[in-house]
């Protein structure tokens, strides 16, 4: 039973990280915030992103019920930049700790950046065009 349960998370922990590719979808960021961008879409948006199905965005919605702190971490403007080294070094209840090995001390600085950065300068959330999601799952929109 226990093996059955575990798959099935692990199935739905999957079904949420392809959902995620399209949560993740925003408008260019500030030149400056590329980096950390891509650093944010690469190890925290399969979990964190705008979609509320996802286990990080899940567990945060729920712990700021009732709260106007989102639970996308993308949309968060509460953040510092101890804190989610904090986080990402330590981990904390489900989501696991990063080691220098997979997210280098410059990449968190650099996600850190832009996860403090004024909303603005991350990107406005954006739709994918029909084009853009065909493209995106590795068809050909021609």
């Amino acid at each position: 039973m226990r093996l059955l349960l575990a798959s099935a998370a692990l199935l739905a922990a999957g079904v949420g990280a392809v959902a995620a590719q399209d949560a993740v979808r925003t408008g260019p960021a500030a030149p400056e915030l590329a980096e950390g961008k891509a650093v944010y879409a690469h190890w925290c948006a399969p979990c964190h992103a705008a979609e509320p199905s996802l286990p990080g965005t899940m567990s945060l919605a729920a712990k700021y019920d009732g709260s106007d702190i989102p639970a996308a971490l993308e949309d968060r403007t509460d953040l510092s930049a101890p804190v989610i080294g904090v986080f990402v070094r330590n981990g904390v209840a489900w989501m696991p700790p990063f080691r220098p090995t997979e997210i280098s001390d410059a990449e968190l600085a650099q996600l850190s950046a832009y996860l403090t950065a004024p909303l603005e300068d991350r990107g406005a959330h954006t739709p994918l065009l029909a084009d853009e999601m065909v493209q995106l799952h590795g068809g050909s929109s021609e």
